[in-house]
């Protein structure tokens, strides 16, 4: 089975990456810009007998080494 993690700063964490993104998107012109936010994405495959036992795998691997609960919030999908 295949699945899509992605992992977000919490609002309120500054993003200094995205701060530099949306400072160079408005010098190249788009000035309409409303906010940049960034994520990172990660593709995983797993066996899994369906896809609660699934889900159950994959948020045990984002709370024990993916994501920093702390700062980052996660959202899982998946694939089929």
């Amino acid at each position: 089975m295949k699945a899509r993690i992605e992992i977000r700063l919490k609002p309120g964490v500054l993003d200094p990456e995205a701060a530099a993104i949306e400072r160079a998107l408005r010098q190249l012109g788009f000035a309409g810009l409303k906010g940049v936010a960034r994520a990172k994405v990660i593709e995983v495959e797993l066996e899994a007998r369906g896809p609660e036992e699934a889900e159950a795998e994959l948020r045990a691997m984002c709370e024990r080494l993916l994501a920093n609960p702390v700062i980052e919030t996660y959202a899982i999908a998946l694939l089929r």
